[in-house]
């Protein structure tokens, strides 16, 4: 079932957090109609909105998912930051993703480094998710807050947020690009701003990447399992990075 209005490239967003926030965020003066069902549509957050009530079954053949929560809603395309302003952002934390290709997991890592106080996430123009609304509904609809840059080379952009003056540290549990991996809470990513680099599901960081870097660290592994999912390592040390930031300012 096609989205009604004339919104050009519109996508069709879908859950109560995803719509909420679009309704908050970058995207909030190009959401056009929003489709709810009746008990749905009586919700605070959408008083002022005057939502087309519809089924739960009219309300999943528009989106496409049966996870929409009894919401859906006919936004602009997804706005993708300058990648040139996160550089500019100083001090902060940027996290980076070499191939990352679920959607659960891209969406997964975004709340997290929205949650986290991250500055931003950059992902490849090719052979990566992008930011669609299944992104949007992984991430709880974070990613309409937290900017996300998309890049035709991840080591050139490596290289170009050293000359920034950012440092650059690559989760692998193994040797890659030349360099051998420090246990994750060595590295001090206190004071100058940090990119914390994660590879892909399955096969890590190509070497290139790797070589990019700054610096590799590893995940402690003590159970039985050989690896973290992308989206577990991101959450454990993004929020390690963000410890040190609050013992060194404290």
């Amino acid at each position: 079932m096609p989205a009604a209005g004339g919104i050009r490239g519109a996508v069709i967003v879908y859950g109560r957090n995803p719509v909420r926030e679009a309704l908050r965020g970058r995207r909030a003066a190009n959401v056009g109609e929003i489709w709810a069902t009746s008990a749905t549509a009586r919700e605070a957050w959408l008083r002022g909105r005057s939502p087309r009530v519809a089924s739960a079954q009219e309300i999943e053949q528009r989106c496409g998912s049966a996870a929409h929560q009894g919401v859906c809603a006919e936004a602009g395309p997804y706005p993708y930051a300058q990648v040139e302003r996160l550089l500019d952002g100083g001090e902060g934390v940027l996290v980076a993703l070499d191939q990352v290709q679920d959607p659960q997991n891209l969406g997964s890592i975004c709340r997290t480094a929205e949650c986290a106080g991250a500055a931003g996430v950059v992902i490849p123009e090719r052979r990566a998710a992008e930011v669609t609304p299944a992104v949007c509904k992984a991430s709880a609809g974070a990613v309409e807050h937290l900017p996300v840059a998309r890049v035709r080379n991840l080591a050139d952009f490596l290289a170009e947020a050293r000359r920034a003056g950012l440092w650059s540290y690559g989760a692998s549990a193994e040797p890659a690009g030349g360099k051998r991996p420090v246990p994750y809470d060595a590295p001090d990513y206190r004071g100058a701003g940090v990119v914390l680099v994660l590879g892909s599901e399955g096969r890590g960081l190509r070497p290139r990447v790797a070589g990019a870097c700054d610096e590799l660290f590893s995940l402690p592994l003590r159970g039985r399992m050989a690896s973290l999912g992308v989206a577990a390592a991101a959450a454990a040390t993004l929020y390690e990075i963000l410890q040190k930031r609050v013992d060194s300012a404290s």
